[in-house]
């Protein structure tokens, strides 16, 4: 029979994790299993971008699709945000 854990404590296990402590400590310190721990840090990233978890496989796929596509343009974004500063630093630094 599967254990039912409170919203807090699946909250405070991902933040465990995000706070950079590996799912594998986390899993043993917490006796927790691994796909639980991995399931609840999914869902926490779907709700920090504004996305319901749901219990579909294909909508599961197609969330992960779509996270993975935000990651993908926000590291774009901060190249380009870098690539402007530098840029725009070499036009204000007189020739020598």
């Amino acid at each position: 029979m599967p254990m039912k854990y409170s919203e807090e404590f699946k909250r405070d296990a991902v933040a465990l994790v995000e706070s950079g402590i590996a799912q594998k400590t986390v899993c043993r310190d917490l006796s927790i299993s691994k796909s639980a721990l991995g399931a609840w840090v999914q869902d926490a990233r779907f709700k920090t971008y504004g996305m319901t978890p749901s219990k579909d496989p294909e909508e599961q796929r197609e969330m992960r699709a779509a996270l993975k596509r935000i990651r993908e343009l926000e590291m774009e974004n901060e190249v380009l945000r870098r690539a402007a500063a530098y840029l725009s630093q070499a036009h204000i630094t007189p020739p020598k």
